[in-house]
């Protein structure tokens, strides 16, 4: 049984449906704003890191279960090789532009889309970034295609577990992340609550 979504919708018109849900969930968890993420990359707000893992968590659940029912099948999914030169370049770069303008590509649609302005200017240079790099890359394919991965690139066959002892771990990992960096909550911070909501 094939499976798709939405059902019997594929193609571009579908990629594009799902990037607009993506992107009201990114804007709505407050991820349209590059505070955040800088705030992440000093360990101050944890919020980017439990929105995209949550979200990692329920697409490999989701896909662990439509494979269970047999909706899927594994080895229908294109998984692509990793190439480590090219990840270890592209993780400083893409780490360099999150640290420096505070978004991500998809962080910074949603901010150009939202109006503001950095996210403008920063979408901008990604779609210059991309002409460049496009104009460049059979200069720099030797290296892209340098240094390939080991052919099992899931972790469940990478370690060689089950994959819901992964999903299990993982969830482990997020909710262990969760609550030693919830926000403290002080006597104080009460007070100043009640007494704004009093006021108003």
């Amino acid at each position: 049984m094939n499976i798709s979504f939405p059902l019997g919708f594929v193609g571009p018109g579908s990629g594009l449906l799902c990037g607009i849900l993506f992107g009201f969930v990114l804007e709505n968890g407050g991820l349209g704003n590059g505070c955040k993420l800088t705030a992440q990359l000093r360990l101050k707000d944890w919020t980017v890191f439990n929105v995209m893992f949550t979200a990692i968590i329920v697409a490999a659940t989701g896909l662990y279960l439509l494979e269970a029912v047999g909706w899927i099948q594994a080895a229908n999914i294109y998984t692509p090789t990793t190439f480590l030169w090219a990840t270890l370049l592209g993780g400083v770069m893409v780490g360099l532009g999150m640290a420096v303008g505070g978004y991500c590509p998809g962080t910074s649609v949603v901010a150009a889309c939202g109006g503001r302005i950095d996210g403008i200017f920063f979408f901008g240079g990604i779609l210059a970034g991309t002409v460049i790099f496009a104009n460049a890359y059979d200069w720099i394919k030797p290296l892209l295609g340098a240094a390939a991965g080991p052919e099992s690139q899931t972790l469940d066959q990478l370690l060689h577990l089950p994959a819901w002892i992964i999903l299990l771990a993982l969830a482990a990992m997020a909710f262990i992340v969760g609550r030693l960096t919830r926000p403290k909550v002080t006597i104080s911070d009460l007070a100043r609550k009640t007494a704004t909501s009093v006021s108003a």
